[in-house]
């Protein structure tokens, strides 16, 4: 009989917690896991502080950097850009500045790459292109890939019928153009380059695909457009 009793009494206990940690989130009588309860999305350039009370994050790592938990990359880093070829202040910031710089695109001839890696930056831009690009512009490039076959969308063109240089394709995956949004979340800067390398060397029987040579300097930097550093050589 005590041990019955007892039982019934663990059970009401654990019943009574239960019902009392999942109630409504303004008036918590008992939470376990705020963590879980109360989801913080933090914010690396703001001072973290935990959303059910008012006790500030005390990390010496980031009180030092005014409580920003966005902190300098450690020695040793992989950079994000290693190649060293874009510039965020380039961007254009409205509708004049794009078709400047689209303009201005089509004057550069060459990738900022360092050419003696051509090869390598070929067939990684084909594996690239293959995986990111040719569901719409087609493994041939013309415009035929399967989301277009499907009627799914439609009016991409043919890079052989298009006037078109490494630079303003390389402008065009980082910009976007038309229908076609900006691929500078998906490639990043040096990867676009090698996209468009891979597009004039394989679609437009190679004309002016290579990269600059070395000590020489990309025709027309324009700013506000090629988001290059064009007179660097990188690895």
């Amino acid at each position: 009989m005590k041990k019955n009793v007892l039982k019934i009494t663990a059970v009401l206990g654990l019943t009574t917690v239960l019902l009392n940690s999942c109630g409504p989130k303004e008036n918590t009588p008992l939470v376990y896991f705020p963590d879980m309860y109360f989801p913080v999305a933090y914010d690396p350039l703001m001072k973290a502080q935990d959303a059910y009370s008012d006790h500030e994050n005390e990390i010496p790592a980031f009180v030092k950097n005014n409580g920003a938990t966005g902190l300098t990359p450690v020695e040793g880093s992989v950079p994000q850009n290693k190649d060293g070829v874009f510039e965020e202040g380039l961007l254009p910031k409205n509708v004049d500045e794009y078709n400047a710089g689209y303009d201005a695109s089509k004057s550069m001839t060459t990738s900022p790459l360092n050419p003696a890696n051509s090869a390598k930056d070929l067939e990684r831009g084909k594996v690239l292109f293959e995986h990111t690009c040719a569901a719409c512009h087609g493994v041939g490039g013309d415009g035929q890939g399967p989301i277009v076959q499907s009627g799914a969308f439609s009016g991409v063109p043919n890079y052989a019928d298009r006037e078109i240089t490494v630079g303003s394709v390389h402008y065009v995956i980082t910009n976007g153009r038309n229908a076609m949004g900006s691929y500078a979340g998906q490639l990043n800067a040096g990867d676009r380059w090698r996209v468009a390398m891979y597009v004039m060397n394989a679609f437009k029987k190679g004309a002016a695909a290579t990269a600059t040579p070395a000590g020489t300097t990309a025709t027309a930097a324009a700013p506000a457009t090629t988001e290059t550093k064009t007179t660097e050589t990188k690895k």
